[in-house]
């Protein structure tokens, strides 16, 4: 049997698929729980940088700060910072989702990191959107009567989200991507467990040993599904603005 028939052998393992895709699910958990909070924090980032005045500005000077030390710096530097300085509420102390309580706390972990990073990046993308609203449309929502809570969430936030989409698209399908940083510190999403089935591909290959074949079978796995993900969330991303506008 050849090293490439063993390295093929992995991936028709019924058991090495179902654990890897178990972290393609935790992939997608990740990714999505960081991309909606990101934007949330993002968003009020945004707009404190872009309207906080008056009494207000020493708030616009701390999203500026947090905006530009986020984004000038690597996510990974804030994973490990995570994982050494950040502690785990005590719901993720415990065994949750399959995984042990070490692993629970380090998905919190790696997930907050993450979090905090793309809300930076978003921040900007969101702050970019609101630039482009024409400055009459504050003008006319006030000779309405509007307050600008009302003017930020019915006629402002709306045209800017609008404008960012296929910016805000291309940082999803990084966060995706970028959730792959997390396999070093062990969170059991796809890459982690993608390089756990390499160390053992020896069990698996019927070879008795790694082999360069299997680096190429397993990482070119993982290469495919992460393609699935982002394609298929770029080709609905695009259906739903043809449908917007």
């Amino acid at each position: 049997m050849s090293t490439l028939e063993g390295s093929l052998r992995i991936i028709s393992n019924g058991n090495v698929i179902l654990y890897l895709m178990r972290g393609t699910l935790f992939t997608i958990l990740v990714s999505a729980i960081s991309i909606v909070i990101s934007l949330l924090i993002g968003s009020v980032l945004a707009l404190l940088r872009s309207y906080a005045r008056g009494g207000a500005s020493f708030l616009r000077v701390l999203s500026t700060c947090y905006i530009e030390i986020f984004r000038n710096t690597p996510l990974l530097l804030w994973i490990f910072v995570a994982l050494i300085a950040i502690p785990a509420p005590e719901i993720f102390r415990h065994k949750m989702m399959g995984l042990s309580s070490v692993e629970s706390g380090l998905l919190y972990k790696g997930c907050f990191a993450l979090t905090a990073y793309t809300a930076a990046v978003m921040a900007e993308i969101v702050r970019g959107g609101l630039n482009a609203v024409p400055k009459g449309q504050f003008e006319a929502a006030h000779s309405q009567g509007f307050s600008m809570v009302q003017t930020m969430t019915n006629i402002v936030l709306p045209q800017a989200y609008h404008h960012i989409i296929p910016t805000l698209l291309g940082q999803v399908i990084t966060t995706v991507k970028d959730s792959s940083f997390l396999a070093n510190i062990a969170v059991i999403e796809l890459m982690a467990r993608t390089r756990q089935v390499l160390s053992s591909a020896y069990s698996y290959n019927g070879t008795g040993q790694i082999n360069v074949s299997d680096v190429f079978v397993l990482f070119g796995f993982a290469f495919l599904i992460y393609f699935v993900i982002d394609f298929t969330l770029s080709c609905i991303v695009r259906r739903l603005r043809k449908t917007i506008t």
